[in-house]
């Protein structure tokens, strides 16, 4: 690196270290809006970009949309001038550094959509200037920051690792973790070149507890896909296993229980209705389709996914067959979902298994009611509907499901109020009565 390039990583490292670094976050969502707020807490003045208008207008009011950042935490930040959103991309002009937090969702054909991050990079591009920290986040296949977002950046007058530093770094947000939240996470990141990642580090570790730099982009970008595809695989193994004990009348539950009491070589994963939230139905199959670009089949991935894909239409069997042993069809009984968000004291319900089961008992003629203390209207793939008290729509049904075990219901009024309770998630393990079904 000469001397002149050299001067740019030694001002954006000064700028960092004086908290006088102007921080840019594209994506106000559950990653981008948390990651924002830590380093406005930490001194910087952050400018959030998204292209909602809405979310724009909150975050100005110190309004917050996403649970895991209370109003009251915002809220001083943006009256303080310390955080503040735009949906006008110029701003990036007098940035120092910019997260892309963006959404990158699968395609109904199981290859990723990086139409969003493709967008956030040509936006970068246009205003990328020397000296500026540019660190995607967005979750996706190996080989993305390096062949998608680099040519988009680099040019004869700004190169990598000496004008300007590109880095991934992936998010690894668990909505709703009263432990460990963005700041105490610890935070990998990967650059481009050793000097990226040395600024990559040196930037998060002045807003967040723990930093942990890795070799390459590349390495950071199979970091995540492992983290989540690990979680897949065993849930999906834990899934199975769970329909294997059903058939041999076996309380899978009790099994695990057990066998979680060996103090090495095993970690107990749970079985459920079904995978949901943005990150574990969907990250695994970044992977499984960059493997297949190498001629290599990812064959767990693919398996694991298939047995967590069939487990709502075995949650809606097991319904059917509990109240068939009450002498009731399916057809035209009151079946009451209890929980629609993807899992306990959220209110995400994105690739939530409810939304499976509930279009599944539609199916099949039930009349499908639902309760959830954190999501009070339902409107997400094709479903309109508006939820209801628990105990009284319990009351009211001929048969209540547990999907998702909130904290918040009170399970002994459910368990009093309904005839029948399928439960798929254990909330009901202190409970012994013939009225429960258990997954």
């Amino acid at each position: 690196m000469s001397s002149k390039n050299a001067q740019w990583a030694e001002q954006l490292a000064a700028k960092l270290g004086d908290r006088s670094a102007e921080v840019g976050v594209i994506g106000l969502g559950y990653v981008g809006l948390p990651l924002a707020v830590e380093f406005a807490k930490a001194g910087f003045h952050v400018t959030g970009i998204d292209v909602l208008e809405q979310k724009v207008e909150e975050l100005n009011r110190g309004v917050s949309y996403v649970q895991d950042v209370p109003s009251e935490v915002l809220a001083p930040l943006v009256e303080a001038g310390r955080l503040r959103a735009t949906a006008d991309f110029a701003v990036l002009k007098g940035l120092d550094t910019v997260n892309i937090a963006v959404p990158t969702p699968l395609r109904k054909t199981k290859d990723p959509d990086m139409s969003f991050v493709v967008a956030a990079s040509q936006q970068v591009a246009k205003f990328a200037h020397p000296g500026m920290l540019v660190i995607l986040e967005s979750t996706t296949y190996p080989g993305t920051t390096a062949e998608l977002v680099l040519p988009m950046i680099e040019n004869d007058r700004m190169r990598v690792g000496e004008d300007f530093f590109l880095c991934f770094s992936p998010e690894r947000v668990d909505p709703g973790n009263p432990r460990f939240q963005t700041w105490n996470i610890p935070k990998v990141v990967g650059g481009i070149t050793p000097e990226c990642t040395k600024m990559g580090a040196m930037f998060y570790s002045q807003a967040l507890e723990t930093v942990v730099p890795v070799s390459s982009t590349q390495v950071a970008e199979m970091v995540k896909l492992l983290e989540n595809t690990f979680r897949m695989i065993n849930i999906g193994l834990v899934n199975e296993l769970a329909v294997m004990c059903d058939r041999m009348r076996i309380n899978v539950w009790e099994v695990i229980e057990a066998a979680a009491t060996k103090p090495f070589g095993f970690m107990p994963f749970y079985p459920g209705p079904g995978l949901g939230g943005h990150c574990i139905p969907i990250d695994p199959f970044y992977l499984s389709w960059k493997t297949k670009q190498a001629g290599i089949e990812a064959r767990f991935i693919e398996l694991a996914g298939y047995v967590n894909g069939q487990m709502p239409h075995f949650v809606v069997d097991k319904i059917q067959n509990a109240l068939n042993d009450h002498t009731k069809p399916l057809k035209g009984s009151k079946v009451h979902v209890l929980g629609v968000a993807y899992k306990k004291n959220i209110d995400d319900v994105r690739e939530s298994p409810a939304l499976d089961i509930i279009h599944l008992l539609q199916r099949r003629g039930a009349e499908v009611s639902y309760s959830d203390p954190y999501v009070s209207a339902l409107r997400a793939d094709g479903l309109e509907m508006a939820g209801v008290d628990a105990v009284e729509g319990c009351r009211e049904s001929d048969c209540a499901v547990v999907v998702t075990d909130h904290a918040a219901f009170d399970y002994a009024a459910i368990l009093d109020a309904t005839p029948l309770v399928v439960d798929t998630r254990n909330a009901l393990k202190t409970f012994q009565s013939e009225k429960i079904v258990r997954l």
